[in-house]
């Protein structure tokens, strides 16, 4: 069943600008370097898993709106597996599709927002198994799962330089996210008005019918009355 909705247009941001760049990259690419840190994750995160166990082999569909791959994740399989796809690609069944922008996805597995508030929010569309995705939200609820540091150590040996370019990098990317995002709002400010008039003189119109449905209904009475 569906628990949230989601804007279907992606947000304008840095990230979708690589994740644009990232299309020719195989999916197979990809899914290598997520199960090595799917594994480091299990490996720093035990007790994450053990409150996962429970779904077996339950299929979660994660499809960050903003990247050009989606994943499906298994994680009370055992071990908890993982496969990648184009978004333009048939993905396997899951019982479960969680879609959201890369960073806010980010932020549900570190779980270091509010669960309830991303869950029941428009950041993120949720659907399918309803207690699959509560099982989810409450294994990562305060996990404190570092992404960051999980992906500078895929990174092996280059994990130093990476670590040294992150902080401006950091900087950078927080810069052109504010800038693209006051961009998509100037951009979209206009459509955005010109709907809420719309929505307005709709309103309208139908408060009018209305009127007009009630004195038809009421002028054969007073015709009989007569």
């Amino acid at each position: 069943m569906p628990m949230a909705s989601l804007e279907e247009t992606p947000p304008l941001s840095p990230v979708l600008l690589l994740g644009m760049a990232a299309r020719p990259l195989p999916p197979a690419v990809v899914e290598a370097v997520l199960r090595q840190a799917l594994r480091r994750v299990q490996a720093g995160h035990p007790e994450v898993f053990a409150r996962l166990r429970p779904l077996g082999d339950t299929a979660f569909l994660i499809d960050p709106v903003d990247v050009p791959f989606k994943a499906v994740v298994r994680p009370g399989a055992q071990p908890p597996a993982l496969c990648v796809v184009r978004d333009d690609q048939p993905a396997p069944a899951a019982a479960v599709v969680i879609s959201g922008a890369l960073a806010t996805l980010t932020d549900l597995l570190q779980g270091r927002a509010d669960g309830d508030a991303l869950f029941f929010s428009r950041d993120l569309a949720i659907e399918g198994d309803t207690e699959a995705a509560l099982t989810l939200r409450n294994a990562l609820d305060g996990a404190d799962i570092d992404v960051f540091e999980i992906m500078l150590a895929v990174l092996g040996p280059l994990a130093g330089p990476a670590r040294r370019l992150a902080r401006p990098g950091r900087t950078l990317l927080r810069g052109l996210r504010d800038d693209m995002g006051r961009v998509q709002a100037a951009l979209t400010a206009p459509l955005a008005r010109r709907c809420a008039a719309q929505a307005a003189e709709l309103a309208a119109l139908e408060d009018q019918v209305g009127e007009l449905r009630r004195r038809l209904h009421q002028r054969p009475a007073r015709t009989r009355s007569g």
